[in-house]
Protein backbone atom coordinates (compact mmCIF):
# COMPACT_ATOMS: atom_id res chain seq x y z
CA UNK A 1 0.00 0.00 0.00
CA UNK A 2 1.32 3.43 -0.90
CA UNK A 3 2.13 5.74 1.99
CA UNK A 4 -0.28 8.44 0.73
CA UNK A 5 -3.15 5.96 0.60
CA UNK A 6 -2.43 4.81 4.13
CA UNK A 7 -2.33 8.40 5.42
CA UNK A 8 -5.67 9.18 3.76
CA UNK A 9 -7.29 6.10 5.27
CA UNK A 10 -5.97 6.89 8.73
CA UNK A 11 -7.16 10.48 8.38
CA UNK A 12 -10.61 9.34 7.27
CA UNK A 13 -10.81 6.94 10.21
CA UNK A 14 -9.86 9.73 12.60
CA UNK A 15 -12.47 12.06 11.13
CA UNK A 16 -15.11 9.35 11.45
CA UNK A 17 -14.13 8.83 15.08
CA UNK A 18 -14.56 12.54 15.77
CA UNK A 19 -17.92 13.04 14.07
CA UNK A 20 -19.59 9.84 15.24
CA UNK A 21 -21.92 10.64 18.15
CA UNK A 22 -21.71 8.76 21.39
CA UNK A 23 -24.03 5.76 21.31
CA UNK A 24 -26.20 6.86 24.24
CA UNK A 25 -29.52 6.51 22.37
CA UNK A 26 -29.60 2.79 21.50
CA UNK A 27 -33.02 2.73 19.80
CA UNK A 28 -34.07 5.32 17.27
CA UNK A 29 -36.54 5.53 14.40
CA UNK A 30 -37.07 7.78 11.39
CA UNK A 31 -40.43 9.46 10.78
CA UNK A 32 -41.32 10.46 7.24
CA UNK A 33 -44.38 12.39 6.22
CA UNK A 34 -44.85 14.29 2.98
CA UNK A 35 -42.00 16.82 2.97
CA UNK A 36 -39.90 14.85 0.46
CA UNK A 37 -40.49 13.06 -2.84
CA UNK A 38 -41.32 9.42 -2.22
CA UNK A 39 -38.16 8.16 -3.92
CA UNK A 40 -36.11 10.42 -1.64
CA UNK A 41 -37.91 8.80 1.27
CA UNK A 42 -36.87 5.39 -0.01
CA UNK A 43 -33.24 6.54 -0.07
CA UNK A 44 -33.57 7.95 3.46
CA UNK A 45 -34.98 4.63 4.68
CA UNK A 46 -31.97 2.84 3.19
CA UNK A 47 -29.55 5.31 4.75
CA UNK A 48 -31.27 5.06 8.15
CA UNK A 49 -30.92 1.27 7.95
CA UNK A 50 -27.21 1.60 7.17
CA UNK A 51 -26.74 3.94 10.14
CA UNK A 52 -28.41 1.63 12.64
CA UNK A 53 -31.91 3.05 12.91
CA UNK A 54 -34.40 0.52 14.22
CA UNK A 55 -37.45 1.57 12.22
CA UNK A 56 -38.87 3.95 9.65
CA UNK A 57 -42.43 5.13 10.21
CA UNK A 58 -44.65 6.66 7.53
CA UNK A 59 -47.25 9.25 8.49
CA UNK A 60 -50.80 9.40 7.22
CA UNK A 61 -52.41 12.58 8.48
CA UNK A 62 -53.63 15.27 6.10
CA UNK A 63 -55.01 14.44 2.67
CA UNK A 64 -51.53 14.28 1.22
CA UNK A 65 -49.87 10.88 1.28
CA UNK A 66 -51.27 7.45 2.01
CA UNK A 67 -49.08 5.44 4.39
CA UNK A 68 -49.36 1.99 2.82
CA UNK A 69 -47.73 2.68 -0.55
CA UNK A 70 -44.60 4.27 1.00
CA UNK A 71 -44.38 1.45 3.55
CA UNK A 72 -44.32 -1.07 0.71
CA UNK A 73 -41.69 1.00 -1.09
CA UNK A 74 -39.46 1.14 2.00
CA UNK A 75 -39.90 -2.60 2.55
CA UNK A 76 -38.87 -3.34 -1.01
CA UNK A 77 -35.54 -1.50 -0.81
CA UNK A 78 -34.44 -2.50 2.71
CA UNK A 79 -33.66 -5.80 4.42
CA UNK A 80 -33.69 -5.37 8.19
CA UNK A 81 -35.20 -2.07 9.32
CA UNK A 82 -38.74 -2.24 10.71
CA UNK A 83 -41.50 -0.35 8.93
CA UNK A 84 -44.45 1.17 10.74
CA UNK A 85 -47.57 3.16 9.96
CA UNK A 86 -47.41 6.29 12.04
CA UNK A 87 -50.40 6.29 12.13
CA UNK A 88 -53.28 5.17 9.90
CA UNK A 89 -56.84 5.74 11.13
CA UNK A 90 -59.36 3.08 12.12
CA UNK A 91 -62.33 4.61 10.29
CA UNK A 92 -61.73 4.52 6.56
CA UNK A 93 -60.56 0.96 5.82
CA UNK A 94 -62.89 -2.01 6.08
CA UNK A 95 -61.57 -4.35 8.77
CA UNK A 96 -61.08 -7.23 6.32
CA UNK A 97 -59.15 -5.02 3.91
CA UNK A 98 -57.11 -3.59 6.80
CA UNK A 99 -56.03 -7.08 7.87
CA UNK A 100 -55.30 -8.14 4.28
CA UNK A 101 -53.19 -5.01 3.79
CA UNK A 102 -50.93 -5.77 6.74
CA UNK A 103 -50.76 -9.44 5.78
CA UNK A 104 -49.51 -8.31 2.37
CA UNK A 105 -46.93 -5.97 3.87
CA UNK A 106 -45.74 -8.80 6.11
CA UNK A 107 -45.36 -10.99 3.02
CA UNK A 108 -43.08 -8.32 1.58
CA UNK A 109 -41.08 -7.78 4.79
CA UNK A 110 -41.66 -10.72 7.18
CA UNK A 111 -41.67 -9.78 10.86
CA UNK A 112 -40.66 -6.18 10.07
CA UNK A 113 -44.10 -4.53 9.86
CA UNK A 114 -45.72 -2.50 12.65
CA UNK A 115 -49.35 -1.39 12.57
CA UNK A 116 -49.63 2.03 14.16
CA UNK A 117 -53.29 3.02 14.26
CA UNK A 118 -55.12 6.03 15.68
CA UNK A 119 -58.57 7.56 16.02
CA UNK A 120 -57.92 10.36 13.50
CA UNK A 121 -58.92 13.92 14.32
CA UNK A 122 -61.40 16.66 13.54
CA UNK A 123 -62.05 18.79 11.60
CA UNK A 124 -60.46 16.61 8.90
CA UNK A 125 -62.48 13.48 9.69
CA UNK A 126 -65.72 15.46 9.81
CA UNK A 127 -64.88 17.22 6.55
CA UNK A 128 -64.68 13.90 4.71
CA UNK A 129 -67.89 12.56 6.23
CA UNK A 130 -66.60 10.56 9.20
CA UNK A 131 -68.55 10.80 12.45
CA UNK A 132 -66.00 9.90 15.12
CA UNK A 133 -68.59 8.80 17.64
CA UNK A 134 -67.56 6.48 20.45
CA UNK A 135 -63.90 6.43 19.37
CA UNK A 136 -62.89 4.14 22.24
CA UNK A 137 -65.46 1.49 21.33
CA UNK A 138 -64.50 1.72 17.66
CA UNK A 139 -60.80 1.33 18.44
CA UNK A 140 -61.35 -1.62 20.78
CA UNK A 141 -63.35 -3.45 18.12
CA UNK A 142 -60.80 -2.69 15.41
CA UNK A 143 -57.86 -3.99 17.42
CA UNK A 144 -59.72 -7.11 18.55
CA UNK A 145 -60.85 -8.18 15.08
CA UNK A 146 -57.59 -7.17 13.37
CA UNK A 147 -55.52 -9.21 15.81
CA UNK A 148 -57.68 -12.31 15.29
CA UNK A 149 -57.49 -12.04 11.52
CA UNK A 150 -53.72 -11.59 11.51
CA UNK A 151 -53.51 -14.69 13.71
CA UNK A 152 -55.20 -16.44 10.74
CA UNK A 153 -58.25 -17.28 12.84
CA UNK A 154 -61.71 -17.71 11.36
CA UNK A 155 -63.70 -14.83 12.82
CA UNK A 156 -67.34 -14.12 13.52
CA UNK A 157 -67.83 -10.82 15.32
CA UNK A 158 -70.83 -8.56 15.66
CA UNK A 159 -70.04 -5.27 17.31
CA UNK A 160 -71.27 -1.72 16.98
CA UNK A 161 -68.69 -0.77 14.35
CA UNK A 162 -67.49 -4.06 12.89
CA UNK A 163 -69.68 -6.97 11.90
CA UNK A 164 -68.09 -9.94 10.17
CA UNK A 165 -69.40 -13.44 9.65
CA UNK A 166 -67.20 -16.51 9.38
CA UNK A 167 -64.26 -14.82 7.61
CA UNK A 168 -60.55 -15.48 7.52
CA UNK A 169 -57.60 -14.24 5.50
CA UNK A 170 -57.52 -16.32 2.34
CA UNK A 171 -53.83 -17.10 1.94
CA UNK A 172 -53.35 -18.92 -1.36
CA UNK A 173 -49.68 -18.09 -1.89
CA UNK A 174 -47.47 -17.35 1.09
CA UNK A 175 -47.03 -18.31 4.70
CA UNK A 176 -50.04 -19.96 6.26
CA UNK A 177 -49.03 -19.05 9.77
CA UNK A 178 -50.00 -16.37 12.29
CA UNK A 179 -48.34 -13.06 11.50
CA UNK A 180 -46.36 -11.10 14.07
CA UNK A 181 -47.54 -7.56 13.41
CA UNK A 182 -47.43 -5.47 16.61
CA UNK A 183 -50.46 -3.19 16.96
CA UNK A 184 -49.55 0.19 18.41
CA UNK A 185 -52.23 2.75 19.17
CA UNK A 186 -51.37 6.35 18.42
CA UNK A 187 -52.87 7.93 21.52
CA UNK A 188 -52.87 11.51 22.78
CA UNK A 189 -55.90 11.92 25.06
CA UNK A 190 -56.19 10.26 28.48
CA UNK A 191 -58.91 7.74 27.64
CA UNK A 192 -57.20 6.52 24.49
CA UNK A 193 -53.89 6.21 26.36
CA UNK A 194 -55.57 4.05 28.99
CA UNK A 195 -57.17 1.90 26.28
CA UNK A 196 -53.82 1.50 24.53
CA UNK A 197 -52.32 0.22 27.76
CA UNK A 198 -55.09 -2.33 28.05
CA UNK A 199 -55.39 -3.76 24.53
CA UNK A 200 -52.40 -2.80 22.37
CA UNK A 201 -48.81 -3.97 22.11
CA UNK A 202 -47.76 -0.43 22.84
CA UNK A 203 -48.51 3.22 22.23
CA UNK A 204 -47.14 5.66 19.70
CA UNK A 205 -46.74 8.77 21.85
CA UNK A 206 -47.42 11.98 20.00
CA UNK A 207 -45.11 14.76 18.92
CA UNK A 208 -45.23 18.50 19.60
CA UNK A 209 -45.62 17.85 23.31
CA UNK A 210 -43.14 18.66 26.08
CA UNK A 211 -41.24 15.77 27.70
CA UNK A 212 -43.22 16.17 30.93
CA UNK A 213 -46.39 15.27 29.02
CA UNK A 214 -45.11 11.71 29.21
CA UNK A 215 -45.43 11.57 33.00
CA UNK A 216 -49.21 11.44 32.94
CA UNK A 217 -49.22 9.43 29.71
CA UNK A 218 -47.23 6.63 31.35
CA UNK A 219 -49.52 6.62 34.37
CA UNK A 220 -52.53 6.21 32.10
CA UNK A 221 -50.83 3.49 30.06
CA UNK A 222 -50.00 1.66 33.27
CA UNK A 223 -53.57 2.00 34.52
CA UNK A 224 -54.83 0.37 31.34
CA UNK A 225 -52.10 -2.27 31.31
CA UNK A 226 -53.01 -3.42 34.80
CA UNK A 227 -56.53 -4.20 33.59
CA UNK A 228 -54.88 -6.80 31.36
CA UNK A 229 -52.59 -8.17 34.08
CA UNK A 230 -49.44 -6.36 33.03
CA UNK A 231 -47.68 -3.03 33.58
CA UNK A 232 -46.45 -0.12 31.51
CA UNK A 233 -43.04 -1.79 31.36
CA UNK A 234 -44.58 -4.51 29.18
CA UNK A 235 -45.53 -1.93 26.54
CA UNK A 236 -43.33 -0.48 23.84
CA UNK A 237 -43.55 3.32 23.79
CA UNK A 238 -42.08 4.81 20.60
CA UNK A 239 -42.52 8.56 20.52
CA UNK A 240 -42.68 10.90 17.57
CA UNK A 241 -40.31 13.84 18.05
CA UNK A 242 -39.98 16.80 15.71
CA UNK A 243 -36.26 17.21 15.12
CA UNK A 244 -34.77 20.30 13.48
CA UNK A 245 -30.98 20.05 13.40
CA UNK A 246 -28.70 22.82 12.15
CA UNK A 247 -25.33 24.14 13.26
CA UNK A 248 -27.05 27.53 13.58
CA UNK A 249 -29.72 27.31 16.29
CA UNK A 250 -31.70 30.23 14.81
CA UNK A 251 -32.00 28.40 11.49
CA UNK A 252 -33.07 25.24 13.28
CA UNK A 253 -35.78 27.17 15.15
CA UNK A 254 -37.05 28.75 11.96
CA UNK A 255 -37.37 25.35 10.32
CA UNK A 256 -39.33 23.99 13.27
CA UNK A 257 -41.67 26.99 13.35
CA UNK A 258 -42.78 26.35 9.78
CA UNK A 259 -44.11 22.97 10.87
CA UNK A 260 -45.48 23.95 14.26
CA UNK A 261 -47.46 26.87 12.90
CA UNK A 262 -49.39 24.56 10.61
CA UNK A 263 -49.90 21.70 13.03
CA UNK A 264 -50.94 23.70 16.07
CA UNK A 265 -53.68 25.23 13.95
CA UNK A 266 -54.84 22.12 12.11
CA UNK A 267 -54.54 19.60 14.93
CA UNK A 268 -55.97 21.32 18.01
CA UNK A 269 -55.71 18.15 20.11
CA UNK A 270 -51.92 18.40 19.82
CA UNK A 271 -52.01 22.10 20.68
CA UNK A 272 -54.03 21.30 23.79
CA UNK A 273 -51.63 18.54 24.85
CA UNK A 274 -48.72 20.94 24.31
CA UNK A 275 -50.18 23.55 26.64
CA UNK A 276 -50.41 26.16 23.88
CA UNK A 277 -52.65 29.07 24.83
CA UNK A 278 -56.02 29.05 23.13
CA UNK A 279 -55.71 32.65 21.89
CA UNK A 280 -52.42 31.79 20.15
CA UNK A 281 -54.03 28.86 18.35
CA UNK A 282 -57.07 30.93 17.35
CA UNK A 283 -54.86 33.73 16.00
CA UNK A 284 -52.90 31.28 13.87
CA UNK A 285 -56.07 29.52 12.70
CA UNK A 286 -57.52 32.84 11.56
CA UNK A 287 -54.53 33.38 9.27
CA UNK A 288 -54.29 29.94 7.67
CA UNK A 289 -56.40 28.47 4.90
CA UNK A 290 -56.96 24.77 4.30
CA UNK A 291 -54.59 23.64 3.07
CA UNK A 292 -52.35 26.43 4.29
CA UNK A 293 -50.03 28.13 1.82
CA UNK A 294 -46.36 28.76 2.50
CA UNK A 295 -47.02 32.50 2.51
CA UNK A 296 -49.78 32.15 5.13
CA UNK A 297 -47.56 30.00 7.33
CA UNK A 298 -44.69 32.50 7.15
CA UNK A 299 -47.00 35.34 8.23
CA UNK A 300 -48.50 33.35 11.10
CA UNK A 301 -45.29 31.79 12.43
CA UNK A 302 -44.32 35.03 14.22
CA UNK A 303 -46.95 34.11 16.81
CA UNK A 304 -45.11 30.91 17.72
CA UNK A 305 -42.56 31.82 20.43
CA UNK A 306 -39.00 30.45 20.25
CA UNK A 307 -39.48 29.16 23.79
CA UNK A 308 -42.40 26.99 22.65
CA UNK A 309 -40.33 25.53 19.81
CA UNK A 310 -37.53 24.57 22.17
CA UNK A 311 -40.04 23.19 24.69
CA UNK A 312 -41.90 20.78 22.44
CA UNK A 313 -39.34 19.80 19.77
CA UNK A 314 -35.72 18.65 19.56
CA UNK A 315 -34.38 21.75 17.85
CA UNK A 316 -30.91 23.26 17.65
CA UNK A 317 -27.37 22.09 17.05
CA UNK A 318 -26.71 18.35 16.89
CA UNK A 319 -25.65 18.39 20.56
CA UNK A 320 -28.76 20.33 21.61
CA UNK A 321 -31.08 18.07 19.62
CA UNK A 322 -29.58 14.93 21.16
CA UNK A 323 -29.90 16.39 24.64
CA UNK A 324 -33.57 17.15 24.07
CA UNK A 325 -34.30 13.67 22.75
CA UNK A 326 -32.67 12.28 25.88
CA UNK A 327 -35.29 14.18 27.92
CA UNK A 328 -38.08 12.26 26.18
CA UNK A 329 -36.27 8.98 26.85
CA UNK A 330 -35.82 9.85 30.53
CA UNK A 331 -39.57 10.51 30.64
CA UNK A 332 -40.41 7.05 29.33
CA UNK A 333 -40.11 7.01 25.54
CA UNK A 334 -38.54 3.67 24.57
CA UNK A 335 -37.66 4.60 20.99
CA UNK A 336 -37.63 8.21 19.74
CA UNK A 337 -39.04 8.37 16.22
CA UNK A 338 -37.54 11.49 14.71
CA UNK A 339 -39.32 13.73 12.22
CA UNK A 340 -36.48 15.46 10.34
CA UNK A 341 -36.77 19.08 9.32
CA UNK A 342 -34.03 20.41 7.08
CA UNK A 343 -31.04 18.20 6.28
CA UNK A 344 -32.34 14.64 6.71
CA UNK A 345 -28.95 12.96 6.41
CA UNK A 346 -27.45 15.32 9.00
CA UNK A 347 -30.21 14.33 11.40
CA UNK A 348 -29.68 10.64 10.69
CA UNK A 349 -25.95 11.03 11.25
CA UNK A 350 -26.60 12.93 14.49
CA UNK A 351 -28.50 9.96 15.93
CA UNK A 352 -26.73 7.09 14.17
CA UNK A 353 -26.06 4.00 16.24
CA UNK A 354 -23.56 2.53 13.79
Amino acid sequence: MKEGTLIRRVAQANIQEVIMPQNDIPRVGLYLQDAHPLRDGMAYAQYAEERGFEAVWQAESRLVRDAIVPMAAYAAVTSSIKIGSGVINNWTRNIGLLAATFLTLDDLAPNRIICGIGAWWDPLAKNVGIDRRKPLVAMRETVEVLRKLLALERVTYHGEFHSVNNIELDVVHGRREPRHVPIMIGATGPQMLELAGEIADGAVLNYCVPPEYNDEALELLDKGARKAGRTVDDLDRPQLVVCSVHEDQAEAIRGAKMLLTQYLAQQPHIAKASGVKKDVVEKIQSMLGWPATKEQIEKAMIYVPDELVLKITATGTPEEARAKVQEYIKRGATCPVLYPLGDVRLMIDTFATK
